[in-house]
C-alpha cells in the first residue's frame, strides 16, 4: 500500500471522500465535475498525494463546499517535522530583542 503523504493530506482526503460520498457520486463523477483525473482524486482521498491549491478549489467547487472547510484546523505541524516553530510575529520579536 502506498505511503501516506502526511497527516494533513490524510485529513483533507478524508474530508473530500466524506463530502463525495454524502452526495452519492463516484470518483469518476467527481473527476468529470472538477476536471481532474479520477485516479488523482483517489490518491488525494487516500492521503497518498497532497492536492495543489487549484485542485483543492476545483474539487471543493464540484462538491459545493467551501475550500476552507477542507483545510479548517490543518496546521503546518500536520505536514511533519518542522525546522522551527516560530510565527512571523515571534521571529520579529526575537530579532528585536537580540538587536539584529
Amino acid at each position: 500500500m502506498p505511503k501516506i503523504h502526511s497527516a494533513a493530506a490524510a485529513e483533507i482526503g478524508r474530508r473530500i471522500r466524506a463530502a463525495r460520498q454524502e452526495l452519492g457520486i463516484s470518483l469518476e463523477d467527481l473527476g468529470e465535475l472538477s476536471e481532474i483525473n479520477w485516479t488523482t482524486i483517489g490518491k488525494i482521498e487516500r492521503g497518498v498525494s497532497s492536492p495543489t491549491v487549484e485542485s483543492l478549489v476545483r474539487i471543493a467547487t464540484a462538491l459545493e463546499v467551501d475550500a476552507g472547510a477542507l483545510l479548517s484546523g490543518v496546521t503546518a505541524d500536520d505536514y511533519g517535522k518542522r525546522a522551527h516553530r516560530l510565527t512571523a510575529r515571534e521571529f520579529v520579536r526575537a530579532r528585536l530583542e537580540h538587536g539584529a
